[in-house]
């Protein structure tokens, strides 16, 4: 071995010895209520999520006839921030739509 060159042999790990663990996704749903209109729903979708109209429309729906819907599946920290939107838009309009959102199982 030259003087330069390390006297101990150090295994070189491999990506797949420090594989990370994906960060948790978070489930936004709608949940139903008896006065915000399906209109402002649909138009929640589409800002907010940025969901087409047919998507938009079904998503309405489900809220309307299952009681929630889903909206989307995203990290923590975006699907917290499109919570805050949804019910900051609510409000400015006067209605009582709820968001949440919640971990998705593993």
């Amino acid at each position: 071995m030259s003087a330069h060159e390390p006297q101990h042999a150090e295994s070189v790990k491999s990506e797949s010895d420090n594989q990370l663990d994906e960060p948790p996704l978070y489930r936004v749903l709608l949940l139903n209520d008896d006065y915000t209109t399906m209109e402002f729903v649909i138009e929640v979708l589409r800002v907010v999520f940025h969901k087409t109209e047919q998507e938009a429309t079904k998503i309405m729906l489900d809220v309307h006839k299952k009681g929630s819907g889903i909206c989307g599946t995203y990290a923590y920290d975006i699907a917290r921030t499109k919570v805050r939107d949804v019910l900051q838009r609510a409000k400015a309009q006067s209605f009582p739509l709820r968001c949440e959102y919640q971990e998705v199982p593993r």
